[in-house]
């Protein structure tokens, strides 16, 4: 491992590139002009030739708090000292139970079992699972098929991709799980254009699930899991009225209805959950990202009261559910995770994005009219900039523009043609007017 005065003089530029496969990268781009992190504190990383990059992502939607904060690395560091791994198979740890008390307290509802895992990846194969089983212990083991949407995220396991709907996530894997449908996705640029917040036309695509049940049949679908709002293919926001509209007609049908929040929990929206912020209390939350601050990995989900119970019948010393990870509830993990709650509801970080909202959301709408800006979307601490594509060039400009803020100190993120923005919840006004200004001045210098 280099050592600082080694990262100093520059001997990381001696590093062998070619071992690493990077994952949802160009490698051969990255390896040939490589943009390197060394350090990272509150809204900043900085890069290998000492410059300060501000983070405009919050790392991947999940440093919620900014970088390096003192409480929560003092808490893994504690914590890696005092018991360092401990088995989740029929043994426990305290602070495992006390994490999962205090997210059944910040939940919705009677959302208030747990069920750790150590990504959003599995913690959505959990949720679909946990599905797939609760049907089978209530007598109706018919319902097996699951139900995604369009340009929906997932994360990468197989049932993750196979309920997913971004191509290139799916396309190359097979024929993936059997009996998955998808919904229509709701991204509409010629009704919902420059919305401020959520757009006022498209409720209506939530009846497609009606379409699906008349074709299926209620007794065969198990779940449907969606993301209230669609991060990773581009800041898509839900229709008024539509996320309520697919809790009626789940409820209608007995069908189960997972919100995968692996994005939208912590404050990102100004709630603990976006379930809190819509005002829509599904079955399940799949969580993730915030859950630690990203500094360490872990995911879980949340369960209603009624899915647990039903697992909790016959004999005490049978194993309810024949599921589980190596990792579920690391004692770092949780450590991490307890701390980081800690930090958000002193500092108030979970509504900080209500509280910054229209200084946000007016700093996300200057950028219209500015090149190649066909649609700007914004919600809590998110925004969505999708730009025209070249002809023949899809994702291009985008892309140019990722790389020419990064030159200019302002870390994006982009998919496609679209630009997506997440900053640290810690980010106050005069950063904000700078991160907009960099990309404003990007923009307008793309061809």
């Amino acid at each position: 491992m280099l050592n600082d005065e080694e990262v100093k003089t520059g001997q990381i530029a001696d590093l062998d590139l070619q071992a690493l496969w990077m994952p949802f990268t160009a490698n051969r781009q990255f390896k040939k002009n490589p943009r390197m992190l060394v350090a990272a504190e509150g809204m900043y990383y900085t890069a290998k030739d000492g410059s300060k990059i501000m983070d405009g992502t919050a790392g991947l939607w999940c440093v919620n708090a900014g970088h390096g904060h003192r409480q929560i690395v003092e808490a893994v560091q504690q914590q890696v000292a005092k018991l360092d791994y401990c088995p989740g198979f029929q043994i426990g740890h305290p602070d495992s139970f006390e994490l999962a008390g205090r997210l059944a307290d910040l939940a919705p509802s009677d959302l208030n079992h747990v069920f750790f895992a150590n990504s959003g990846s599995e913690a959505v194969d959990t949720a679909l699972k946990i599905a797939l089983a609760y049907h089978v212990v209530r007598g109706e083991g018919g319902r097996q098929r699951l139900i995604g949407r369009e340009r929906g995220y997932h994360g990468v396991g197989f049932g993750g991709i196979s309920v997913g709907g971004m191509v290139n996530n799916r396309k190359f894997f097979g024929s993936l799980l059997p009996g998955v449908d998808h919904l229509p996705h709701t991204h509409d640029l010629g009704h919902n254009a420059f919305s401020r917040g959520e757009p006022g036309w498209g409720a209506h695509h939530a009846d497609a699930l009606e379409s699906l049940v008349a074709l299926h049949g209620a007794s065969t679908i198990a779940a449907v899991i969606v993301e209230p709002v669609a991060g990773s293919t581009g800041v898509l926001l839900p229709p008024q009225g539509y996320l309520r509209r697919l809790r009626e007609i789940c409820d209608k049908y007995g069908i189960l209805l997972i919100f995968d929040e692996v994005i939208t929990g912590f404050g990102r929206l100004g709630a603990s959950f976006a379930s809190q912020h819509y005002g829509v209390v599904p079955d399940m939350i799949t969580m993730a990202k915030g859950m630690t601050n990203g500094t360490v990995p872990m995911g879980g989900v949340l369960v209603r009261k009624g899915i647990y119970d039903a697992f909790m019948e016959g004999s005490d010393s049978g194993i309810e559910l024949f599921h589980g990870y190596t990792y579920s509830g690391h004692p770092l993990a949780c450590a991490a995770a307890n701390a980081a709650l800690d930090v958000y509801l002193k500092e108030g970080l979970m509504t900080r994005a209500a509280e910054l909202h229209d200084y946000w959301e007016d700093a996300v709408h200057s950028l219209r009219g500015l090149p190649h800006v066909i649609d700007l979307r914004n919600v809590g601490l998110v925004a969505g900039i999708e730009l025209e594509p070249r002809p023949g060039g899809p994702g291009e400009r985008a892309f140019e523009a990722f790389l020419s803020c990064f030159e200019k100190g302002v870390l994006i993120r982009t998919t496609g043609d679209i630009i997506a923005l997440s900053p640290p919840l810690i980010i106050e006004k005069k950063e904000v007017d700078q991160l907009f200004g960099t990309v404003a001045e990007v923009l307008r210098s793309l061809a």
